[in-house]
């Protein structure tokens, strides 16, 4: 049994905006890849009927916490299916190292291991698709991690194609701001018709992201880490910020820029995963 269900960070290889939907949603292509760096959660299950969170996030309230909405939603789920009783309850601890507004998919990871974990902990026995069809009411990026591979995703991120990029290392550095994503996708300068192109085509292009350039304009910080790291290697933004990463072929390569990196920055190495961590560890 999982004493500590892992709830990994991910990357966006590549971000473009194809065009913009009458509901205001944008529709992208994006390349999702899985770090193995991230947070942590405890579950214990009990017959208490109430969902109680130890380690809540710092001014997030209760209520808000991807981590609790998930496991309502699942609940909820579970007693109109007469699959669970009012009854299941369960207390939920976050060691949390992912930043917070960073890119890195932190609060969609932890709201899709507390899925997974709950589905099984509590032995509701929902399907992948199940469990990222309640994800996505909770945000467009929980279905990837609840799939557990990296896939490029279209649509407004919920049509999803699994693809196996190379495992680069990546020096990763938070700029110590949070990035509201409707910051980007509202301001007028964002580019919103890059033309769709073919996974095939998206595979063996050179890659970018469509919001960088506003996260760079918008966010000083931002731009100085990209013009630091941009001396030593290939480097983006990821998702709409604030993280940014550079690539690497070797974990050597990228601890020694890591080891030059000047006091005001705060970085950490990790490798790409195609497969996340907690997957790896559910087929152990």
């Amino acid at each position: 049994m999982i004493k500590r269900w892992p709830s990994p960070g991910k990357l966006n290889l590549f971000l473009y905006i194809t065009g913009q939907r009458e509901d205001g949603y944008h529709t992208l292509q994006t390349l999702f890849q899985f770090i193995d760096y991230g947070d942590a959660l405890t579950f214990n299950v009990d017959q208490k009927h109430r969902i109680t969170l130890i380690d809540n996030i710092d001014n997030v309230a209760c209520e808000e916490n991807l981590i609790y909405r998930a496991a309502q939603q699942l609940k909820a789920r579970a007693i109109d299916d007469h699959r669970g009783d009012e009854n299941i309850g369960v207390t939920i601890g976050l060691d949390k190292k992912l930043p917070m507004g960073g890119g890195l998919g932190g609060g969609s990871s932890n709201a899709a291991t507390t899925l997974i974990a709950l589905n099984q902990l509590w032995k509701l026995n929902y399907s992948r698709e199940q469990l990222a069809e309640i994800g996505l009411k909770l945000g467009a990026d929980v279905p990837i991690f609840i799939h557990g591979h990296a896939a490029l995703a279209e649509g407004i991120g919920e049509v999803l194609t699994p693809v196996t990029p190379a495992e680069k290392w990546y020096l990763i550095a938070h700029p110590g701001v949070s990035i509201p994503t409707p910051v980007i996708f509202q301001d007028p300068e964002l580019p919103r018709h890059t033309p769709r192109r073919s996974v095939a085509q998206l595979m063996h292009s050179s890659w970018s992201n469509d919001c960088e350039g506003i996260a760079r304009k918008r966010f000083r910080k931002v731009d100085e880490l990209l013009n630091w790291l941009l001396e030593y290697a290939p480097s983006r933004l990821t998702g709409t910020g604030a993280c940014v990463f550079a690539e690497f072929d070797s974990e050597a390569a990228a601890r020694q820029v890591l080891n030059l990196t000047p006091s005001w920055m705060t970085c950490f190495v990790a490798k790409g995963a195609n497969v996340s961590q907690l997957h790896r560890q559910l087929s152990e």
